[in-house]
């Protein structure tokens, strides 16, 4: 047999065999074709906004119950502008799903983020010096009732950063536009656990802001970009301060 012939060289045999059997499996009817993209990488239909709408009502809600001392005045500003931009958002976007991007939107969503963010910051600044110098909402279950608003409302704040910032907002992730996250979620890393439509909502994120408002760390969902680690970090850090004055302010009460 000359030196030419292939079947000189079983190494040689071996990889033909290997690519003819390969271009059987890519030319059989049957075969499973390439993995499809998981949802939340691919363009979807969008999330639908009642959530979020939702969430930004109860907070809306709890900073108009806080007593007028903890509030920034003229009292009832920042909330109006909250629901002014809430309204304008949905005048601006009227359908029931985040399906479409708009430089406009963007901002006047952010701005909303950060207008609820910053009413909330104002009060936990003035409960934590009203706590330090003894001086807090009077009785136990006052002091509890309204570090508790302050406390939710501080939850919803960091649950809409969350949604609104990871892969660019809920547009941007309906459209598909990014394809490495800000968080992990398990669904992400193990798809057998979930459908194959699955996608985070924003009641995922609101998940991650209460566990890491409770635990003081991220629990099952990872920060993977600085923002995002910055983000748990200042929430861990306004949690932790405010649960813990409180819990010795009420601990001092009742003595």
């Amino acid at each position: 047999m000359s030196e030419s012939d292939p079947g000189a060289d079983p190494d040689r045999m071996d990889l033909l065999h290997r690519r003819l059997d390969r271009i059987e499996e890519l030319l059989a009817p049957d075969t499973p074709q390439a993995e499809e993209r998981p949802a939340w990488r691919r363009p979807t239909d969008g999330e639908e906004r009642w959530a979020v709408t939702a969430a930004i009502l109860v907070a809306v809600g709890l900073q108009l119950a806080l007593p007028a001392r903890l509030t920034i005045d003229p009292r009832g500003l920042l909330p109006a502008l909250e629901l002014g931009l809430l309204v304008a958002l949905a005048a601006l976007h009227p359908h029931r799903r985040f399906d479409r991007r708009s430089h406009l939107l963007r901002v006047l969503g952010l701005a909303l983020v950060a207008a609820v963010s910053v009413a909330n910051a104002a009060s936990a600044v003035k409960l934590v010096r009203e706590l330090l110098h003894a001086t807090g909402p009077g009785g136990a279950l006052g002091l509890l009732a309204t570090a508790g608003a302050v406390w939710v409302t501080n939850v919803i704040a960091f649950a809409l950063w969350y949604w609104e910032l990871d892969r660019g907002g809920p547009a941007a992730r309906a459209q598909g536009v990014k394809d490495f996250p800000d968080f992990l979620f398990p669904q992400m890393t193990q798809r057998e656990i979930a459908p194959p439509d699955w996608e985070p909502y924003f009641g995922d994120y609101l998940y991650v802001a209460f566990t890491n408002a409770t635990a003081f760390s991220p629990t099952d969902t990872m920060p993977l970009t600085m923002w995002s680690k910055f983000l748990m970090m200042t929430q861990t850090s306004v949690s932790m301060v405010t649960v813990l004055l409180v819990v010795a302010r009420a601990v001092n009460i009742l003595q």
